[in-house]
């Protein structure tokens, strides 16, 4: 488990120091994005990196890594927007004040893959990266049908819970892309 947990932040700090570069570049524009185009933003990244996956080979230069990092920072993307809500007029949040909202969302994710990972025996070390993918797309499907349906469920897990999953296999694929 101490093996997982060193990968796992090694994982978030290169997603983490993405992200803040994108923050100098674009401040928090991010802040307009209601939680459905979060959610088709994952989509998209999930679905290019299936895409490669079964054709087996890439036109564009950006590699599947730098999408599974980009599925790891919607998805915290999408956890802020759940806490503060839509920013109708994106106005502008300070740097250390989204880092700091980022952190608490990525040790929470943190928590729950801990959690998770002892009940499971660390199964994800046995799974393939396309699994990890394919479980993405899954989430992703549950969360559209959770907007469909106006947030309610019945018995299931909220978007919060989905994109704390999205956000952990994601990671689980670029530890396995490492080795």
């Amino acid at each position: 488990m101490e093996q997982t947990i060193a990968e796992y932040d090694s994982i978030i700090k290169k997603c983490e120091d993405i992200f803040a570069k994108k923050m100098k570049d674009y401040g928090s524009a991010w802040r307009i994005l209601r939680i459905s185009s979060l959610t088709d933003q994952i989509f998209i990244k999930a679905q290019r990196i299936r895409s490669i996956e079964q054709k087996g080979e890439q036109k564009v230069e950006e590699g599947v890594a730098n999408e599974f990092v980009g599925i790891v920072n919607y998805a915290i993307i999408g956890l802020i927007q759940l806490d503060l809500g839509v920013s109708e007029l994106a106005e502008e949040m300070d740097n250390n004040e989204v880092m700091n909202i980022f952190d608490k969302h990525a040790n929470i994710a943190k928590e729950l893959m801990i959690a998770k990972n002892h009940d499971y025996g660390e199964a994800w070390r046995d799974m393939r990266v396309s699994s990890l993918t394919d479980l993405i797309l899954q989430k992703i499907l549950r969360v559209k049908q959770i907007e469909d349906n106006h947030g309610a469920t019945l018995i299931s897990e909220g978007v919060d819970a989905n994109y704390l999953d999205m956000l952990n296999y994601a990671v689980f694929a670029l530890i396995k892309l490492k080795k």
